[in-house]
């Protein structure tokens, strides 16, 4: 880590800014398992909150603020995301609403419900207010790579010679594309939380408007979904679960892994976080070249270019 990148505030620092918090009782919690921000439970009268400090040097990896901000409201407004209590400019720090209920694992979305119960929640989000910012992993992945070429990032030996097949799956999306709506973009299990009724979504830190093949794609590939599985999920959020649909979800778990990838070997480079960020980029890179090589590559990207039965919803 370069050492001229600050580290941002303390949670000392935080709670010592906020006027309305002085002089009562306060009681602080690390929340672990971030991999970007230091995240804290924040109990004031007993009244618990959820603080999110912003890591150093998150614009190499692409993370704006401002768009951040506007979307977690928005979210909120949706009726899927935490309300935004309070925001330190100066830091972009955060203060939100804790949302009681348990961190969601793969194991607990191995559940027979799983698909249904995300498909749910993403079509209120979808549904909800507009983002301020697109989202495009292709264009990412592109700033990823000037990053690491900039900051002396290892990445992938032979990363740069599947650019044309990444291509090739940006072209076949095109062909036949699906509005775009507000999503999230990075639905690991732990990013939802489970009130014991519905689902709720946090951290909007790669949100924005997008295809919701991507989203659908992306968490599928998170949550380790078989092929029968991602059927389902499709089948629950769209109604059906035709080819052309399917191939799109197989594409963009692809360039899900790609953009990630190149994301976890930045953070190798840059990141104080005690996580092995080089073996995720490993193991998702192994997880897009399968791919990528496999049998049904091909496949996908006639399907995407047919007509299917969502162009009739």
């Amino acid at each position: 880590m370069p050492a001229q990148i600050p580290a941002g505030p303390t949670i000392d620092e935080v709670i010592a800014a906020i006027p309305a918090w002085r002089g009562h009782s306060i009681r602080v919690e690390p929340i672990g398992g971030g991999l970007t921000n230091r995240n804290y439970r924040v109990d004031v009268d007993a009244v618990p909150h959820f603080v999110r400090i912003p890591g150093p040097a998150t614009k190499l990896l692409a993370i704006d603020r401002s768009n951040e901000l506007h979307n977690t409201r928005a979210a909120a407004s949706a009726g899927v995301g935490p309300r935004v209590l309070l925001h330190l400019t100066p830091w972009d720090v955060m203060v939100l609403e804790w949302l009681p209920g348990r961190t969601m694992s793969n194991g607990a979305f191995a559940a027979a419900d799983g698909p249904a119960r995300i498909a749910r929640v993403l079509k209120r989000l979808h549904a909800g207010p507009r983002f301020q910012l697109d989202f495009n992993m292709f264009r990412l992945t592109e700033f990823y790579l000037d990053v690491a070429a900039g900051h002396d990032v290892q990445i992938p030996p032979d990363f740069r010679a599947v650019l044309p097949a990444i291509a090739r799956i940006e072209q076949a999306l095109a062909i036949r594309p699906l509005p775009s709506v507000p999503c999230h973009n990075d639905l690991l299990a732990e990013n939802y939380l489970d009130d014991g009724n519905e689902l709720w979504i946090v951290d909007y830190e790669y949100s924005g408007n997008n295809d919701p093949t991507f989203e659908l794609g992306n968490t599928c590939q998170e949550l380790g979904f078989d092929d029968a599985r991602a059927a389902e999920l499709c089948a629950a959020y769209f109604g059906l679960a035709d080819s052309a649909l399917v191939a799109r979800m197989h594409l963009q778990m692809i360039i899900s892994d790609v953009g990630w990838t190149l994301w976890a070997a930045i953070q190798a480079r840059i990141s104080t976080i005690e996580f092995d960020f080089w073996g995720w980029a490993e193991e998702r890179w192994a997880r897009a070249s399968a791919k990528l090589d496999g049998p049904g590559f091909g496949d996908w990207l006639a399907a995407v270019a047919e007509p299917s039965g969502r162009d009739r919803l």
